[in-house]
């Protein structure tokens, strides 16, 4: 312990020792703002650090604005640039305008078909088969009895749950026909053990077909590839087409194409009606042109939608609200139109379900008639069209019609079908190819021919001479028969054969004709005898 007086001495000394430093200090340095440490020097040499910019994360592709962009950014098969592929794609960048056409046809549909082909997380570029299979025309139909956008033909339809009647048929039904295609296309990458090639190969040409060529040339010891194997022309060049797209797409700079922008958004949206709706009052309810409602609703035949359902419409998006609040307004009844009609004697149930368009079991539905059997002077009860049929421009029956009328180059000579007619032998009468027949009736090379349906044929003109004159002069008149006119004197008359007359006017069941009766004949005026 200290003593007081060490106490006291302490501090005394303690400042002593204090002061002789502070004084030794000053003595000795210079002013602090004169030295500089080497140690400051260096790090004051080195350079500094940029700032930090925080980059915004990249666009998800639900995120772009362009769904063609969307579609590459999720490419995922191989795009070799092989002869048969840069065949293909010589011939799009040869054509813009149709990568034009089929974007406009696309767009209304693309969104969705992307979408979906997303939820089953499979490649991309099966969006791109549309075009291949139909430019996305969903009223296409084909040599092959494929009909729709993506060309399903009736069996595989039926197999993947397609209904298809007198007044629907789901391989045209956007929605429904996307789903059966994508369904069957996962089934095929399944039968080949993951091969999207040989998926895609089969969807054209069937599984059988493709399965047996591979066997082939496993069998042969060759390579067992898409390139590698033996497969119809057509289905050679089809996977090819769709690689082609897929590399245009990808870089349409370096090919100098230029594919139309269309907005990454949905478009078009599902309502259901839960029962039969004409589609004239469904356009009108929706505000929009009864042909646009027909081309997002390409599934439907008829005037209506079908009885049995499907009751869904398509509808653009931004219309499904006005629709909806005015179908809520529509009472049951009034969403199809009715007829009372009084049954004549001599009807029958098909005479009047075909007067009224519609079918004998509606009729019979309708009315609650279990058999065939009808009473003259009773009533039926029949739905019928609320427009003039003729308004239904996009109906099966109107589309058909405008493909039979359409002007063509050469002679139009109606062909009415008779029992044990057929298409090759209605080709040999007329010296024209059966698959032309087939093309200007709007029908398949395969199709059935029914006793008393009316083909039209368009037959050659005769061909010009060196000096560039016709070796005939051939004009369409109208020839009425006169008393004592017989087919054979007609014939001969105008230098004609009696089996033309009788073609051109479908007369090959009539033996006599009539007086005052009006005949079209094709006659060389150079050669009419007088």
């Amino acid at each position: 312990m200290l003593n007081s007086r060490h106490y006291y001495l302490f501090p005394l000394a303690l400042f002593a020792l204090v002061g002789c430093q502070t004084t030794n200090d000053t003595t000795t340095l210079k002013p602090s703002t004169e030295v500089v440490a080497p140690s400051v020097i260096e790090e004051q040499a080195k350079p500094q650090p940029a700032p930090v910019v925080i980059k915004p994360a990249p666009l998800t592709p639900q995120q772009v604005d362009n769904v063609w962009q969307r579609i590459t950014m999720q490419f995922a098969l191989e795009h070799p640039m092989n002869a048969k592929i840069t065949a293909q794609l010589n011939w799009y960048k040869k054509h813009p305008s149709y990568i034009k056409r089929v974007s406009k046809r696309a767009q209304p549909y693309l969104h969705f078909i992307v979408e979906e082909i997303e939820k089953r997380d499979m490649p991309l570029e099966i969006a791109l088969l549309p075009i291949v299979e139909s430019a996305f025309d969903p009223f296409a139909y084909s040599h092959g009895q494929a009909s729709g956008m993506w060309q399903i033909i009736s069996g595989t339809g039926k197999r993947f749950g397609l209904a298809q009647n007198w007044w629907y048929d789901g391989r045209r039904d956007v929605y429904a026909s996307t789903h059966a295609a994508l369904d069957y296309l996962q089934y095929l990458h399944k039968y080949f053990k993951g091969d999207w090639l040989h998926a895609l190969a089969a969807y054209n040409s069937g599984e059988g077909r493709v399965g047996r060529a591979i066997r082939k040339n496993r069998k042969a010891g060759k390579p067992t590839d898409f390139w590698s194997l033996h497969l119809p022309a057509e289905t050679r060049s089809y996977v090819p087409k769709l690689l082609a797209l897929a590399a245009l797409l990808d870089e349409p700079k370096k090919h100098n194409v230029q594919w139309p922008h269309i907005d990454n958004r949905q478009v078009i949206a599902m309502v259901d009606t839960k029962s039969q709706i004409d589609l004239a009052l469904a356009a009108k309810l929706a505000e929009m042109p009864l042909e646009k409602l027909y081309k997002l609703n390409p599934g439907f035949n008829r005037w209506a939608t079908d009885p049995q359902g499907q009751h869904k419409l398509i509808l653009p998006l931004a219309q499904v609200a006005t629709f909806e609040q005015a179908f809520a307004n529509t009472d049951k009844k009034d969403r199809l139109n009715w007829v009372r009609y009084k049954i004549r004697r001599g009807d029958s149930l098909g005479l009047i379900a075909k007067r009224h368009k519609t079918t004998i079991d509606i009729v019979r539905q309708v009315n609650e008639i279990s058999g065939n059997t009808i009473v003259a002077g009773k009533f039926l009860l029949i739905p019928v069209a609320s427009a003039k049929l003729t308004d239904y421009k996009l109906s099966s029956d109107l589309r058909l019609a405008n493909k039979k009328n359409k002007k063509r180059s050469g002679l139009k000579t109606t062909h009415l079908v008779q029992s044990g007619d057929n298409l090759w032998d209605i080709a040999r009468k007329y010296n024209v190819p059966h698959r032309s027949i087939a093309k200007w009736n709007g029908m398949a090379p395969k199709d059935p021919l029914m006793p008393g349906q009316s083909l039209v044929i368009w037959q050659k003109l005769a061909a010009k001479n060196s000096t560039g004159n016709s070796n005939n002069v051939t004009r369409s008149i109208r020839y009425k028969v006169r008393r004592g006119d017989s087919i054979a004197k007609i014939a001969q008359k105008f230098n004609l054969k009696i089996s033309d007359v009788k073609k051109w006017n479908s007369l090959q069941r009539q033996k006599y004709i009539q007086p005052g009766q009006m005949l079209k004949l094709y006659v060389d005026v150079t050669k009419i005898n007088s």
